[in-house]
């Protein structure tokens, strides 16, 4: 009796286990970005006043689809299973607050990127839209200080936007 008990309580936990949720991927298996294994991104049009924002968005982008999801950089656009397209809309950043001599303490720069990526030899894109992503750093009076904290968070913001982006393809909005 025990037994029969006891078998019968294992066999319900087994069933409830293992009958799933009912929760499943709605793209298709050649609309995730996981069975790509090179991308391409160029160097971005940009629009703002920073210099190296590209640069750092660009290899923000590398560095975050090979980190989530083991891609590895194409040598060129034709051997690439992925193709990036981007544009650096705004690039600003802002006194966010102020000490008691009315010196600014704390700057917030702002990115706004447009972005397109898709597979190579497709022409309706994977995903299509705009980013953007706001980091706070501090001020300094050093200007060499200064600028390296706009650098840290220009380097934040870069992996933001791509850990946004790759967010926005996987759940294919």
């Amino acid at each position: 009796m025990l037994f029969s008990l006891l078998l019968r309580s294992v066999l319900l936990i087994l069933m409830i286990t293992t009958t799933g949720c009912g929760y499943h991927l709605t793209n298709t298996q050649t609309e995730r970005i996981g069975t790509a294994s090179r991308i391409w991104v160029p160097f971005f049009s940009n629009e703002s006043i920073s210099p190296t924002a590209q640069t750092v968005l660009r290899r923000a982008f590398y560095e975050e689809f090979h980190a989530l999801r083991g891609l590895k950089p194409a040598t060129n656009e034709a051997a690439a299973d992925l193709v990036m397209k981007a544009r650096i809309v705004s690039y600003s950043t802002v006194a966010t607050s102020y000490n008691s001599i009315d010196q600014a303490r704390e700057y917030s720069l702002n990115l706004n990127v447009e972005l397109e990526i898709s597979k190579t030899g497709e022409k309706v894109p994977l995903w299509k839209g705009q980013l953007q992503a706001s980091k706070q750093y501090p001020a300094n009076k050093d200007l060499a200080l200064q600028r390296n904290a706009e650098e840290q968070a220009l380097n934040s913001v870069s992996h933001i936007i791509a850990e946004k982006l790759i967010s926005a393809l996987e759940e294919s909005y």
